[in-house]
């Protein structure tokens, strides 16, 4: 029968990309729920011919896959009415994002497993960070892998807890060459592609920044107040001078560090400006910041809706002799940005050519 209670509790475990230990994470927490006492089943299981995962499984009960024929293949899928009928308290679901068979009441896995939760039951699922609708196009910018497989962001949103499952770059390079991640006929041509080192920094990235904006929306206002810094470059030899001064004050206020540069998509970038922006993103990484770039001709809206966005709270500027000249005729970057900060608890810390001089000027009461 049916168990009729409120809405069951969502568990996601969500990561940068397959083999990092997502699957198993669950089936380990699944384990130690069913040795407590709790009734646990796995609903639907991806193993991709990995022994360390298949034996974490050993032991829990699975609800038979429904079956489904498409163009002479069979095909299985989780069985949400069996799964309902049997009525656990917790259900395993794996690869939250899955497309379903051609014949699927629904078309989502995601939509399976909203079902379960309406009905009372407690699920726990697995995503990578990929997946996500709105970081889509920033996914294919940066791999080149267009993800088709994806899953709206409030499914993330709505999840009651999130649990980050994270390993080094390195570390799941090193799995994958072990064959712990795919079969060994596919290990160079993944390596090659996906498995990049700079594409798996960049999807760590944005995981650890996923769940990290996640803590921010549930704190309270007070424990809230940390500190952000954001320093804005430009392609101006004195970025990387700019860059080191904010890492110290970032450091000094043990905030994390935001490094944007905002440049214009119409231009083109010289041998040397190149250089300078390859120097700046490694010098971020080097800080342990984060290097923003956006490609844009408003400068002004860019740097403040970041600002915004990410709730930064020390922002750090370059004021060439040039521009301080400018600033006489009219009112600068730095004093407009004040104004769209207004009210906001933002000081701007506006540093010279010369190194030496240093001006703050606070938007806080």
């Amino acid at each position: 029968m049916i168990r009729s209670r409120g809405r069951g509790r969502h568990k996601l475990f969500i990561g940068m990309a397959p083999g990092v230990g997502k699957t198993f994470r669950m089936l380990q927490e699944g384990q130690q729920l069913l040795r407590d006492g709790t009734d646990v089943v796995i609903g639907v299981l991806e193993t991709h011919g990995r022994a360390d995962t298949a034996a974490q499984a050993e032991g829990l009960e699975r609800v038979p896959l429904r079956r489904f024929l498409h163009q002479g293949v069979w095909l299985e899928e989780l069985d949400l009415e069996a799964v309902l009928m049997r009525c656990p308290q917790l259900v395993l679901v794996d690869e939250l994002a899955h497309t379903n068979a051609p014949g699927s009441e629904r078309t989502k896995r995601w939509q399976d497993v909203e079902h379960l939760l309406a009905a009372g039951l407690d699920v726990y699922s697995t995503v990578n960070i990929q997946h996500l609708e709105s970081l889509n196009d920033l996914v294919a910018q940066l791999t080149g892998v267009v993800v088709r497989e994806r899953l709206p962001d409030r499914v993330l949103e709505l999840a009651d807890e999130v649990v980050l499952v994270d390993v080094t770059p390195e570390t799941l390079q090193e799995r994958l060459r072990g064959g712990k991640v795919y079969a060994s006929e596919k290990v160079g041509q993944a390596l090659a592609n996906f498995f990049q080192r700079r594409n798996l920094v960049a999807l760590r990235e944005l995981a650890l920044r996923e769940v990290a904006d996640r803590v921010d929306d549930e704190a309270t206002p007070e424990s809230s107040l940390r500190e952000r810094v954001m320093v804005c470059l430009s392609t101006h030899p004195a970025s990387k001078r700019l860059l080191r001064r904010a890492a110290r004050l970032a450091g000094f206020m043990d905030a994390p560090l935001l490094v944007v540069m905002v440049l214009n998509p119409h231009a083109f970038l010289s041998r040397d400006e190149s250089a300078l922006l390859e120097e700046c993103i490694r010098l971020s990484e080097d800080f342990g910041g984060e290097f923003l770039r956006i490609d844009s001709d408003d400068v002004l809206s860019s740097i403040a809706s970041v600002a915004t966005e990410r709730r930064i709270t020390q922002i750090v500027m370059g004021q060439s002799p040039r521009s301080r000249g400018r600033a006489l005729l009219g009112r600068s970057l730095a004093e407009k940005l004040q104004r769209r900060l207004v009210g906001r608890h933002v000081d701007l810390h506006l540093i010279a050519d010369e190194p030496t001089t240093t001006a703050v000027v606070t938007n806080r009461p």
